[in-house]
């Protein structure tokens, strides 16, 4: 079977997953790399007794990924069955208030980037900028200048030459320097290779809507350093956003919640807090875990005709059940970076399963993205993709036994044990959704036609539906017409276009920004880990705007949040002048 690729798609893998000789010449064919994975993931089967035969689980793994109906995260599709043999994503590494263990974490990072993970950290344990060191009678030189450090020594690391690191930097809302951390990438090109998230606390968000004083506390003895108005912490978080998309917020007393409010993120308390999460903040995570991802394709998941499809619950129902299998089978092959990390990923063997495509799905149904059903539709997917993926993880159990720390853990009350900690987790799949030629995460499709740059070429994108759409209507898109499309990236204003497309065709940056976070958080209720969404804001929005999407991300129990506000960066991955604006844009 020869796998449905986009030239687009052919020309990512030729790029970064497939195997070259020693003079840079591609000699692995996309299917012979699916196949490679598939092959060395089924391979884990001959470790459990009672299980299906390798060899047609082998078969399962292979169809899912040529149909591209299901992908795994990018460091498995390029090194399974090589020499590495990292097939991780996600890795948080523990950063203690010490020399020797701040340059130790930098050495485990290179390692991890080296093979193609990507890290995050709470830089929370170390003392203030300022503060007395006892054994040199020196002062400290606080968080931000390690951070500093951390992003200079990815940007000399390229990733196995396959793509370069990436870093989540997190930072308690109460340290002492959380104003300088926040104020730290105000500059572009500031921290190139790190994200930046505040580490929110229930406490501040109170002092927040009381407008009360907030104490900002030594984090070597927890005493009192000074004390701020919490508004003002808040309003310097929401101006730096408004000017750049940073810092993003990690809610952690949702994240360390013992229901998470909803699901659990950290089911494991008795082995401490979450404090840090992946750079994409989908994945919070203990020190020194890790997780594998891997995405269900949900535009393949449909049943009909277009605009009238409806989900095809049986299909979606295998390829969760398969996921499962699939990413649990990751760890058992996996070669861990670090023993610290193969100790507690093995130990609690969480997993993501999550979506991609699913504003494809939406349009596919003839629901519009910015209407309320959109929501509706993605919490009714979600539960049942929640459900199948605790019930495929029950039945490994039964296999395989239950993750080691179950016992002791919040799911030990449940009826049947669980084979992994978690279970779901929705990732951006910024590269996997190019390969499987579909709209990334849960997000709305970034343009009708649009500019995407990967690793310094510019890939033209035109909307896989726009022409059935037109086509039904019985209108011909004129290479003029397309023209007009591909220069803004919309077609709502275009009143040529049928009303249909203009409709269902939605951007990123048509979608009001409760539109946005609507669904993240209607996916978030039956998520374990969090969800990986930018709320897209056009270039016109004030602090205001992204201090009430704030506000309300943490009522509606999301777990993380990010917002992007149009043409507030001068360099992007996606780019196409605006529907209003006609500016530069960024996903």
């Amino acid at each position: 079977m020869k796998a449905p690729l986009t030239d687009n798609a052919r020309y990512v893998l030729e790029s970064r997953y497939l195997k070259k000789d020693r003079d840079g010449r591609v000699i692995e064919a996309p299917e012979d790399m699916f196949a490679r994975v598939a092959r060395n993931v089924a391979s884990a089967e001959v470790r459990y007794e009672g299980g299906p035969l390798p060899g047609e689980v082998e078969e399962q793994f292979l169809d899912a990924m040529l149909s591209l109906d299901f992908l795994p995260n990018s460091p498995c599709l390029m090194n399974a069955g090589r020499r590495l043999q990292q097939l991780c994503a996600c890795f948080v590494l523990e950063v203690e208030d010490s020399i020797e263990s701040i340059f130790d974490t930098l050495k485990h990072a290179a390692q991890i980037h080296q093979s193609g993970g990507g890290t995050g950290f709470s830089f929370s344990r170390l003392r203030p900028a300022g503060s007395y060191i006892a054994t040199s009678g020196g002062e400290a030189s606080g968080p931000v200048s390690f951070i500093r450090i951390f992003d200079q020594a990815t940007e000399a690391i390229n990733q196995g030459g396959f793509r370069r690191g990436a870093n989540m930097a997190v930072l308690r809302v109460d340290h002492p320097d959380i104003l300088g951390f926040v104020r730290a990438k105000d500059e572009e090109g500031s921290l190139v290779n790190f994200n930046i998230s505040v580490g929110i606390t229930d406490a501040f968000m109170q002092a927040v809507r009381e407008d009360a004083p907030f104490h900002l506390l030594d984090p070597q003895d927890g005493s009192v350093a000074r004390t701020l108005p919490a508004r003002e912490v808040f309003e310097a978080i929401v101006h730096g956003a408004w000017k750049n998309g940073e810092p993003g917020l990690v809610f952690l007393d949702v994240v360390n919640a013992p229901d998470g409010r909803l699901r659990p993120s950290n089911p494991t308390p008795h082995l401490g807090r979450i404090e840090a999460t992946n750079p994409c903040g989908e994945a919070p995570l203990l020190p020194f875990e890790s997780c594998v991802l891997g995405s269900v394709n949900l535009a393949h998941a449909l049943g009909g005709e277009p605009p009238a499809c409806k989900p095809h619950w049986d299909k979606l129902r295998r390829l969760t059940q398969l996921a499962v299998r699939f990413l649990d089978n990751v760890i058992t092959v996996t070669r861990h970076p670090l023993p610290q990390v193969a100790a507690i990923t093995e130990a609690n063997r969480k997993i993501g399963v999550g979506v991609m495509g699913f504003a494809d799905m939406l349009i596919r149904m003839g629901v519009s993205y910015d209407e309320p059903r959109a929501a509706d539709v993605g919490e009714e997917v979600m539960a049942f993709i929640a459900e199948e993926a605790d019930r495929a993880s029950e039945q490994l159990a039964d296999e395989r036994g239950p993750f080691p720390n179950f016992s002791d853990s919040l799911l030990a009350d449940r009826g049947r044990p669980l084979r992994n900690a978690i279970r779901t987790t929705i990732a951006p799949t910024g590269t996997i959704s190019i390969i499987a030629g579909c709209s990334g995460g849960i997000e709305p499709i970034f343009a009708v036609a649009f500019e995407r740059r990967v690793l310094g070429t510019v890939l033209k994108e035109v909307h896989p539906d726009l022409e059935p759409l037109c086509r039904r209507e019985g209108f011909e898109l004129t290479d003029e017409l397309m023209a007009r499309i591909t220069e803004t990236g919309c077609v709502r204003p275009i009143g040529e276009v049928p009303e249909p497309a203009r409709r269902l065709l939605v951007t990123s940056r048509e979608v009001p920004p409760m539109g946005h976070l609507t669904v993240q958080a209607a996916f978030q209720r039956h998520t374990d880990n969090a969800v990986s969404k930018t709320l897209n804001l056009p270039a016109e929005s004030t602090p205001d705007d992204v201090r009430e999407i704030y506000l309300r991300a943490y009522e509606l129990g999301c777990k993380g949040i990010t917002v992007y506000r149009d043409a507030s960066r001068k360099s992007q991955v996606l780019a196409v002048e605006c529907c209003a604006q006609r500016n530069a844009c960024a996903d």
